[in-house]
């Protein structure tokens, strides 16, 4: 009996994808819930399980081709059996990888779920070398991931943390042969349907908002301070580190409560007042940048606010963000520090009007007091749509957060 593999329901606000790899070849067995291919979407990937076991007959799409919802896509012939003398047809790194996984003499290891199988291949990871967390030594998808946040980027071209289907949506140009002097060669490929997105987006916000960024400077010796005093404590209680990504939201809250207009959008002739506090905190993936929200931060702790951020970070770089996790939001904080960035202009999230841009903590002498110190300091800035928000409120917001960072007790009193 033969089974047709469409094209699942795209959400609602896609109207359709890009198939970018098939993970299976004609006369290859496959098992019902296995990863077949990936749907790139300009928000998300989107994979198509198999929905029987048996053989893949046909390919009906080829790698590249654009989709909608219901689209036929593959042919299985279900319950049949790969004959024994087929060739296998994957791809070499594939097949490499699938030997490296078989050599596995780990039983429990080997039993791999299908996403957590397709992170292994394309990675060309041994598994034996992955801490494993799973319930009877098995491997999660949070195992292959925090070891590839590890890794230093390889020689071949993977880039650590690669998102399933990331090679093939966003190919990286392979080692090439050393040309001779003078010779000056180029390599195009096309933009991912992410890369597209962000694209239109960035160029749309800049030529439909009045944006002005201004500056400040933070001291944080106080959050420093407060977290080396009680991190191990925290860690303990509420099984996830305390970092600064926290402070920082809280800080905003409090700033966005005493100016409103900052959480506002403009809608045609008129300012939307948001009376809820969903905060859009910016992850670089391999794919490019997307922004997941931390919704009703206001009313989360420390400890909730950095295991959601932890848990976003880990779905976005395996590439398992859903379109709900992207979508709305008020306002956005991004964070060039930990790439060493000391300063820039962040461009706004629209259809919000405001993003707080955090840079790289650097030590610099100070006068504290009529004396010269050395303090860890953060420039931040506000870049926000000065036809709602006025300077005046877009600088005090910013001294806001300031006060709030450098007094951490003030967030906790409401003062």
């Amino acid at each position: 009996m033969t089974t047709e593999i469409k094209v699942p329901q795209l959400p609602e606000s896609v109207s359709d994808a890009t198939l970018v790899a098939w993970h299976k070849q004609p006369g290859e067995s496959v098992r019902r819930d296995e990863n077949l291919a990936d749907l790139e979407t300009d928000k998300v990937v989107l994979e198509v399980p198999a929905p029987a076991n048996g053989v893949l007959r046909e390919l009906k799409v080829a790698s590249g081709t654009v989709v909608r919802s219901g689209e036929l896509l593959a042919v299985i012939d279900e319950g049949a059996q790969a004959a024994a003398s087929a060739a296998p047809k994957a791809a070499p790194a594939a097949a490499e990888a699938k030997v490296q996984v078989k050599a596995d003499g780990d039983a429990a290891k080997d039993k791999l779920s299908p996403s957590v199988r397709r992170l292994v291949e394309e990675n060309r990871l041994d598994t034996r070398a992955i801490p494993a967390s799973g319930r009877d030594g098995r491997l999660t998808k949070s195992d292959v991931v925090e070891f590839l946040d590890k890794q230093p980027q390889s020689a071949a071209g993977v880039h650590k943390g690669s998102a399933p289907g990331a090679v093939a949506a966003s190919p990286v140009p392979a080692a090439r042969a050393v040309l001779p002097a003078g010779e000056r060669a180029e390599h195009r490929v096309p933009m991912t349907r992410l890369r597209q997105r962000i694209a239109q987006r960035m160029v749309e916000a800049q030529s439909t908002q009045a944006l002005l960024t201004s500056f400040n400077e933070v001291d944080l010796a106080a959050v420093s301070e407060l977290r080396a005093r009680h991190k191990d404590r925290f860690e303990k209680e509420h099984g996830v580190k305390l970092g600064f990504m926290s402070f920082f939201v809280k800080a905003c809250i409090e700033a966005l409560k005493r100016f409103p207009v900052v959480n506002a959008s403009v809608d045609g002739n008129d300012i939307v007042y948001h009376e809820f506090y969903d905060i859009g905190v910016a992850v670089s993936t391999d794919r490019g940048l997307v922004v997941p929200i931390v919704r009703d931060a206001d009313v989360k702790g420390f400890a909730a606010i950095e295991k959601e951020i932890g848990e976003y970070a880990k779905k976005a770089r395996a590439g398992s963000l859903a379109i709900e996790d992207l979508t709305g939001g008020t306002f956005t904080l991004t964070n060039g520090g930990v790439f060493g960035s000391l300063m820039s202009t962040p461009i706004v999230n629209a259809p919000q009007s405001a993003i707080l841009g955090m840079h790289k903590i650097q030590e610099r002498p100070m006068v504290v007091n009529g004396q010269i110190a050395i303090r860890p300091m953060m420039y931040i800035a506000i870049t926000y749509d000065h036809r709602i928000i006025d300077g005046r409120e877009a600088v005090q917001f910013l001294v806001t957060v300031k006060e709030c960072l450098e007094d951490p007790g003030r967030m906790l009193l409401g003062i």
